[in-house]
């Protein structure tokens, strides 16, 4: 039997500038997962993408068919409605680890497929792996059950689920490709729509240590991915967040976890309390939820009753003490003053360089690295009082992540300091 396309048809369309049609992308879609599709003309293809864009049609195709690829979960049967967070990724991002927990003792079910860090960017499972004895990897079955008995999971997406993006998300990273605002927001879409959540909430990260370092486009992105859950049947609304100063007082995996209980015990870093209850609000309010405020869960210790019993779930030990790195640096202000500027892109660099992060994919990291920061901008100094410390097994990656922090920080005059919002923007 004849194919319908062929690739070089279907790239020299986009090449050229016109529309794609819906077969021409649900055949792409499916010979490329099938691997009748060559890496390489992939590869020509996103740089076409990248080069003219898409259409809502074609992203909202592109997206559909790289759902086709895979499997679908199914919550219908869960007492309770669902909601579900994704974060375009930033510096100190823990607010996974309290959210779930939290949403999840408002009545509302979680079902948080996360991922693993890449570079300068933290993740989930990274985090939540510090705590000993807890897996990333359930069953269905054992999402499905959780989910009932808890209200929330946190685990590694199977890989069942939009198989064609795994394979084109890898091709993007060597490609040049990856700011591609089309294959950006189908890649997140097709994984959030796959998993089967009622409402979803975007946290799109905008600022120095974001992927996305500019307004305008970290709007277009999260209002490509509204109308992508929209014509998918998803309730979604996006916040458009700050990512120029990295979230709370850490960087790291470990210290990240630590950070995160105190959150849930009801203390915390301000930003990150706050964040994680607008969030919260959000995905309440996505799945019909309005009689219930977060900030009682947090405080009268609900939130962390279920966060201990999802640990648990996942074979942990919430009472185990966190990994400690060997190894310490202190770095202590050189003058008096106002800290006036901390910038993320340098905090998370010196972080991954200390062991926190990886360069590519399946690289261990280490649990106990990472940065903790003990003044945000805004905060008053003294000469000499340590500024950050810096933490890892191996001393020999101090020089590099010294070298990361250079010029990422500044104190001058309080008057020089300009404080920025956390929340943006909303799009819904």
């Amino acid at each position: 039997m004849s194919q319908p396309h062929d690739a070089v048809e279907v790239i020299t369309a986009k090449r050229d500038g016109h529309q794609l049609s819906d077969s021409q992308i649900d055949w792409v879609i499916d010979a490329y997962t099938r691997g009748d599709v060559a890496h390489e003309q992939m590869s020509a293809l996103a740089m076409a993408i990248l080069l003219n864009g898409m259409d809502r049609r074609e992203i909202a195709r592109w997206t559909a068919a790289m759902i086709a690829s895979g499997e679908r979960m199914d919550f219908s049967t869960l007492s309770r409605p669902t909601a579900d967070k994704h974060s375009t990724g930033g510096v100190g991002d823990k607010i996974t680890l309290p959210l779930a927990p939290l949403v999840a003792a408002c009545g509302v079910a979680v079902p948080q497929l996360s991922g693993r860090g890449l570079g300068h960017t933290g993740g989930t499972l990274d985090k939540l792996e510090s705590i000993p004895g807890w897996r990333a990897t359930l069953s269905n079955r054992e999402i499905l059950d959780q989910l009932e008995e808890l209200g929330a999971v946190i685990c590694a997406a199977g890989d069942g689920l939009a198989p064609a993006d795994k394979k084109l998300y890898a091709l993007r990273d060597v490609t040049g490709t990856v700011e591609a605002i089309p294959l950006i927001a189908s890649s997140i879409m097709s994984k959030k729509i796959a998993e089967g959540t009622g409402a979803l909430v975007l946290d799109v990260k905008v600022g120095t240590g974001a992927f996305m370092k500019d307004l305008d486009r970290a709007r277009e992105l999260a209002t490509t991915m509204v109308e992508l859950g929209k014509d998918a049947g998803v309730r979604t609304v996006a916040l458009l967040t700050d990512m120029s100063t990295p979230l709370g007082l850490t960087a790291g995996n470990a210290i990240e976890v630590a950070e995160s209980v105190d959150v849930l015990a009801g203390g915390g870093p301000a930003d990150v309390v706050e964040l994680t209850l607008a969030l919260a609000r959000e995905m309440l309010a996505g799945a019909g939820v309005t009689d219930v405020d977060p900030a009682d869960k947090l405080a009268d210790g609900s939130a962390m009753d279920v966060w201990r019993r999802m640990v648990r779930a996942q074979d942990g030990d919430p009472d185990a003490p966190l990994p400690v790195a060997k190894e310490s640096h202190v770095v202590t202000a050189p003058t008096s003053g106002t800290l006036t500027r901390l910038d993320a892109m340098a905090v998370g660099m010196a972080a991954w360089r200390l062991g926190a992060g990886r360069a590519k994919q399946g690289e261990a990291v280490q649990a106990g690295a990472g940065v903790v920061w003990h003044a945000r901008p805004g905060d008053e100094v003294t000469a000499g009082q340590p500024l950050f410390t810096l933490l890892t097994d191996t001393p020999e990656r101090f020089d590099r992540a010294l070298a990361s922090l250079e010029g990422g920080w500044e104190i001058g005059a309080a008057a020089d300091f300009v404080a920025t919002p956390l929340v943006h923007d909303r799009i819904s």
